[in-house]
């Protein structure tokens, strides 16, 4: 596990939390006995990995809007670059699972390493603090990171997740509006986005268009079609 460590740039105090941390729920739910999975952890890293990111990206760009840094953040904290983060430390070779879900090559699943990347910033963050957390996102990804600053583009998120959706299948996915509230002056819409009778995610705006744009962010960020077969 040293090597592991110096990827991240944190030396466990608490070596459970670690170990917790890399453990897969397939390893109880194979031998059938109480066991801590990284699920708790993974909880607690996503908020902390967005903290980091939103904190850095706040002081990187002082004159971007809230709309702005939103669409940056999301291109740092998608599923996608979560699974690129977990890549570059080889993460894969230290998650504990069954050997049913290794078989399957939950070793590489980029879901798996996503999420295990969230659980050992979450299990940083309980064992040396913010701080600490802070020194290994930014050190693991900083060329992610350095690339937003010199090229700070934000991506077409409708773009993304209708690309995303079609490499599964040919569908689109499509926008509804589930609410509408305020005064004619001060509107404020809530958009669903729906793909093949999944919700998945929503988005709330001044207009059509934000809370669309916001629905596509949620649902790049939650990816709830991979828990599908489709």
């Amino acid at each position: 596990m040293q090597r592991l460590e110096k990827a991240i740039g944190y030396k466990f105090r608490n070596s459970l939390l670690m170990a917790e941390a890399l453990t897969h729920p397939s390893l109880a739910y194979e031998t059938q006995k109480p066991h801590f999975d990284n699920q708790r952890l993974e909880f607690l890293g996503d908020a902390v990995i967005q903290l980091v990111l939103t904190d850095r990206l706040y002081a990187m760009f002082p004159g971007f809007s809230e709309g702005r840094l939103t669409k940056l953040r999301a291109c740092l904290v998608s599923r996608e670059a979560l699974h690129e983060f977990a890549l570059s430390i080889d993460l894969g070779e230290y998650i504990m699972m069954g050997k049913g879900e290794e078989s399957t090559g939950g070793r590489t699943r980029p879901s798996t390493l996503a999420d295990a990347f969230e659980s050992i910033m979450g299990a940083i963050y309980l064992d040396g603090g913010f701080d600490a957390a802070k020194v290994s996102v930014g050190k693991v990804c900083a060329k992610w990171i350095d690339q937003v600053e010199e090229s700070p583009q934000e991506k077409n998120p409708k773009g993304q997740l209708q690309e995303a959706l079609q490499a599964l299948a040919p569908e689109s996915p499509f926008y509804e509006v589930i609410e509408e509230s305020g005064p004619d002056h001060d509107k404020s819409f809530r958009v669903r986005v729906m793909w093949r009778a999944l919700g998945l995610g929503e988005g709330v705006g001044k207009n059509k268009k934000d809370a669309e744009i916001k629905a596509a962010i949620d649902a790049m960020e939650h990816r709830v079609w991979e828990d599908f077969s489709i």
